[in-house]
């Protein structure tokens, strides 16, 4: 049975100097697509993480997601300095509350739940934390963070106790990015959440993403290529996959095509 105990204790590998706002915003302008690959520690044992980090050799992805809805062991540090053993993509945290932030990442998405009416996650938990993210040296990535649903209730909805936008309703996801642009959010996240029945429609993508002008962040549910070509040719800028690729060891290598393929033909264009 792999071993659930923390990789590395602690990391003493400097991290890279990256302004990872700077280059979504540039990709967007020049129709480039991106790939993030979502990591939760809670599931991170030693064999599987090197096994996936090993296909990221063979399958670059653009950025690493460290985090989840619900963390027990708190192995943020560890992840993060056996992804810097491997390779030099940039590390993200996805922060599931006040106390998920580590200063070995380059970044972390600073989510405001703006799908929902909690202010505790519109607004609350980000007093808690502002003072140690100012003091951490991380990049802050102010994202407006939309549940969308999927058919099955998430973690994030139930912690929270908001509701998701409905699956049909792109109209209300459109104005929700658009407010959430207004107040000074500067990437928009819409997530079907792990484990989803199905991803977020490309009309509800097409819809918000016209209607913004910062990237836009899509998750949950892209569980094959052909899922991830309908996301990014609907307006996603940057696709979010976890689950799928530990439960699809191909899925990584259909992404990356997909990512290869669109990216290749705007550079030609």
């Amino acid at each position: 049975m792999p071993s659930t105990q923390p990789l590395i204790q602690q990391n003493t590998i400097k991290k890279q100097s990256h302004n990872l706002l700077t280059i979504l915003r540039k990709r967007k302008l020049a129709g480039q697509k991106s790939l993030a690959l979502l990591i939760d520690p809670d599931k991170a044992d030693q064999e599987s993480l090197f096994t996936l980090l090993r296909q990221t050799a063979a399958y670059p992805v653009d950025f690493f997601f460290v985090g989840g809805s619900l963390i027990t062991n708190y192995n943020h540090a560890g992840v993060i300095a056996a992804i810097r053993e491997h390779t030099e993509t940039p590390v993200v945290i996805f922060p599931g509350n006040p106390l998920h932030i580590d200063t070995s990442a380059d970044a972390i998405l600073l989510l405001s739940l703006i799908s929902g009416r909690n202010p505790e996650f519109l607004i609350g938990q980000h007093v808690i934390s502002a003072p140690l993210l100012r003091k951490s040296g991380l990049e802050i990535l102010p994202t407006g963070y939309m549940l969308i649903d999927s058919g099955v209730q998430t973690t994030v909805s139930y912690i929270s106790g908001t509701m998701p936008i409905p699956y049909d309703k792109p109209d209300v996801a459109a104005c929700t990015a658009m407010a959430g642009e207004m107040l000074g959010l500067q990437l928009m996240y819409l997530d079907a959440g792990s484990g989803a029945r199905k991803p977020v429609s490309a009309s509800m993508i097409r819809a918000v993403s016209t209607t913004v002008d910062v990237p836009v962040v899509v998750g949950g549910g892209i569980s094959s290529g052909e899922k991830a070509y309908d996301a990014l040719h609907a307006g996603a800028d940057l696709i979010v996959v976890g689950n799928g690729v530990e439960q699809n060891p191909d899925l990584l290598a259909q992404l990356s095509g997909v990512i290869q393929s669109i990216n290749q033909s705007v550079v030609q264009v």
